[in-house]
């Protein structure tokens, strides 16, 4: 009989399945109180298999409760991927006493003869907060004569044009569809062609409207997840566009490519819905994973979890106007202070260490770069398990380094180098947040992100910083260790 050991690996900050094999988010939508998380979720399996929506809710984001699996296949086909909205005014007549959650997903459907899969989109609905589903009897509500990758509809309400907005995953562009009821669709528009990163099929899209820089103006962004092409070592990522959104037709403000992550393990990742306009806030969930060894990593009985949720803005960076992340305010009470770093000179070839050891570890650094060619962060899990990252301020390279983390050997892809092109300006700000079996790094308040999967036998025993051919100053920097939840 084999044995599991469940717990090793397993996040405690972060969303993970109780058991068996989880990927993109899904249906994000706040309703009375509760966040509401579905997922794509094999409940046979650690690997990948027939796609079910698993659902799990939270008061804060950080602590979830697994419910019972929300969406089951039926004859349509297996549940893909799609999002979930509240119909406050009843456009669908299916809520005429009080406002309920609709569910807009992907049915996909096998042919038996082995020919190509039928993918259409269709409704559920819930009456009692997301706990039981009622699929739509007219599904499916929107299909396609030809295309054959029609996936992972995200659906809102445009209250200029008092209609739903779908985008839909299209094969190397997404597709906007309108409607009055979540019902019937009418084709707005398609988006894709001689524009991005189409080095892989493009998934999970979604479409918002951020503030920029805090002002009166806004734009439209619009994420694209770019699937994995074995050509390239990146594997799966995902990409966004700034522009303007009319209700039918989006149109990008630039031409070049823009990665919303530079790290390997951030994902198909959405936005929630109907978040309180009194809270404001674009709030963002990532699947922490890449299809290159997603199926392969080394978690026993159970497979894969979420990134933190990020809230969201628009801000320009030096000459360009970059989507910027930030953990959301609701993980500041997990953590508590326990090292204070001010004022703090490390010269060339020095290094100031610090013991910590708890389940998960937070650290925030201001570094001014007095004159150091390389400084950075060690991370020692155990004596021999470390990983580096490493800002170089000749080649404006940061550099992840997870080859001696812990446990690689499930993948000759995953101890590759991890870098993002970075303009190492006096100073740098740097969050870093280190749980179980992942560490996500935050810099320049989120202007760049990091997020990475490691897999250590421990969290955290030593942090490290250090500086080469020159010296750093920190300044209003600290370590913070979480609470047991």
């Amino acid at each position: 009989m084999t044995t599991f050991n469940f717990e090793k690996y397993r996040p405690t900050l972060h969303f993970a399945p109780q058991k068996n094999w989880m990927n993109d988010p899904n249906g994000m939508v706040y309703f009375k109180g509760e966040y509401h998380l579905f997922f794509q979720h094999n409940p046979n399996d650690s690997i990948w298999g027939p796609m079910h929506w698993g659902h799990a809710v939270s008061r804060d984001m950080i602590e979830w409760q697994e419910l019972p699996i929300a969406l089951y296949p039926d004859e349509l086909g297996t549940i893909f991927s799609g999002s979930a909205v509240v119909d406050w005014h009843n456009t669908t007549g299916l809520f005429p006493d009080e406002p309920g959650i609709v569910a807009i997903f992907t049915h996909h459907l096998d042919k038996a003869d082995g020919t190509t899969a039928i993918q259409t989109q269709s409704l559920a609905y819930s009456h009692d907060q997301g706990r039981t589903w009622t699929k739509y009897e007219g599904n499916p509500v929107l299909g396609h004569p030809t295309k054959v990758d029609f996936r992972d509809p995200k659906v809102f309400w445009h209250t200029k044009t008092a209609k739903w907005l779908m985008t839909l995953a299209t094969g190397q562009t997404v597709t906007f569809y309108s409607s009055p009821n979540l019902i019937d669709w009418q084709f707005e528009s398609e988006f894709g062609d001689n524009i991005g990163s189409h080095d892989g099929v493009w998934e999970c899209p979604d479409l918002f409207e951020l503030v920029v820089d805090n002002s009166e103006e806004k734009k439209w962004v619009l994420l694209v997840s770019i699937g994995d092409n074995p050509q390239f070592d990146s594997g799966s990522r995902t990409q966004y566009f700034v522009g303007s959104f009319d209700g039918s037709t989006f149109t990008a403000d630039h031409q070049e490519i823009q990665w919303l992550d530079f790290g390997k393990d951030n994902y198909a990742g959405v936005s929630f819905s109907d978040i309180p306009t009194e809270d404001g806030r674009r709030i963002y969930l990532g699947w922490m994973s890449n299809w290159r060894y997603a199926n392969e990593v080394p978690t026993e009985g159970w497979r894969s979890q979420m990134t933190l949720p990020r809230t969201l803005a628009l801000q320009h960076v030096g000459d360009q106007l970059l989507v910027v992340q930030n953990p959301v305010k609701e993980l500041d009470s997990y953590f508590t202070k326990v090292v204070e770093i001010d004022d703090v000179l490390i010269n060339g070839e020095e290094t100031k260490t610090f013991a910590v050891d708890k389940s998960s570890v937070e650290i925030v650094l201001t570094i001014d770069n007095n004159d150091a060619k390389q400084f950075g962060v060690e991370l020692s899990h155990t004596e021999s398990q470390k990983t580096l990252l490493t800002i170089d301020a000749e080649t404006n390279f940061v550099t992840l380094d997870r080859k001696n983390s812990g446990e690689i050997t499930f993948s000759e892809n995953f101890s590759n180098r991890q870098e993002l092109n970075l303009q190492v300006t006096n100073q740098v700000k740097l969050r870093i947040i280190v749980d179980s079996s992942s560490i996500e790094i935050f810099l320049n308040e989120g202007a760049y992100a990091v997020t990475s999967l490691i897999y250590p036998d421990k969290v955290c025993e030593e942090i490290a910083l250090f500086a080469s051919g020159g010296a750093i100053q920190l300044t209003n920097s600290y370590i913070s260790v979480s609470h047991s939840l």
